[in-house]
This record gives structure tokens, C-alpha cells and sequence, in this order.
């Protein structure tokens, strides 16, 4: 028995069965709680996507875009902020086995990201969706409270707070 959990927004895909017409897919309430609780963040309002799937042979070519409303803390004052995430997709899956392996350092072309293998007729469209969400979302995005947080606790501007605003102190308090 596996102790990996199920993914949260887990929508199967099986190459036999892709037609014409592109996919919509959109998480339900109980979904995006989870997914909130997997990136730690607040909220997940929406989360929705509109993907093309192009079968070539045994691999699958899916294009399209995601949006998600969510409420993530700010980094600096932890104040709750509203964001609107809309990013295109490009994903390739790939029977196991049959990914593209690298040897020394090349130069990769868009189509070269976001190779995702799978076994048998199946993948799951719908986890990878999730997964760029949890990339397009900004762990250091800061709200309109974030320059009154920082004033109060003395870090006036990035020179106070970076990496040698401690040793500054110490040679002034030294002098």
C-alpha cells in the first residue's frame, strides 16, 4: 500500500479516447480546498483550464491556458491577497520510457519543457494542471500593507534587510 495521496484535482485522460473538441476542465469547492492546503496558501475560488489535446502516435501534445482566482498571505505583512492567475499551457506526454534523455548541455526549445511520461493508455491532465498552478503562484508577492509592515519593524528599504544590513550594524556600533 502506498502512502503517496491521491491528487487533488485528478482528471484522467486516455489516448484512445481523444477527440476534436478541446477539454474544460474545473476544479469543484472540495478540490480546491485541497489544493489550497497542498501550496499553502488561503484560498482556491476557481480553477479552471481549456486544453487541446493532439494525439501524434503514442504521444499527446496539450495546449491551452488555466486561470485560477486565489487568496495567498503577503509575504511581508501576511495581509490576505485576492490574485488572478491566467498562464498558457504546453505539455507533452510521453510513453515511459521514451523521454527525451540528455547527456551533456544543450539549448532546449519551448517544446522541449513539460515532458511528462505515463504507463499504459492513461495520464492524468488534470494533476498536471495543478502542478502549473503551483508554480504560477508568486511566493513572495506582497499586498499594499507591506511597506507599513516593514516600517514598523525598521527595514526602511531593501539596503536595511539585505544580506550585509546586519554586518553594517555591527561596524557602526563598533565605531
Amino acid at each position: 500500500m502506498s502512502d503517496i495521496p491521491p491528487p487533488e484535482f485528478s482528471r484522467k485522460v486516455d489516448i484512445r479516447e481523444i477527440g476534436e473538441k478541446p477539454l474544460l476542465l474545473s476544479a469543484n469547492a472540495e478540490e480546491c480546498a485541497a489544493l489550497a492546503r497542498r501550496f499553502a496558501i488561503v484560498a482556491i475560488h476557481r480553477l479552471e483550464a481549456e486544453v487541446s489535446l493532439e494525439r501524434e502516435g503514442p504521444v499527446v501534445k496539450a495546449t491551452g491556458q488555466f486561470t485560477a482566482d486565489i487568496v495567498q498571505s503577503c509575504a511581508v505583512s501576511a495581509e490576505d491577497l485576492e490574485v488572478h492567475i491566467s498562464e498558457p499551457l504546453t505539455l507533452r506526454f510521453v510513453p515511459a520510457g521514451t523521454r527525451r534523455r540528455v547527456e551533456a548541455e544543450i539549448e532546449l526549445a519551448p517544446e522541449d519543457f513539460d515532458e511528462i511520461e505515463f504507463t499504459g493508455t492513461a495520464f492524468d491532465l488534470g494533476e498536471e494542471i495543478a502542478q502549473s498552478l503551483g508554480v504560477a503562484i508568486d511566493p513572495f508577492a506582497v499586498g499594499p500593507m507591506a511597506e507599513e509592515a516593514r516600517r514598523k519593524v525598521g527595514l526602511l528599504n531593501p539596503e536595511d534587510s539585505g544580506p550585509f544590513a546586519a554586518l553594517a550594524k555591527l561596524k557602526k556600533q563598533g565605531d
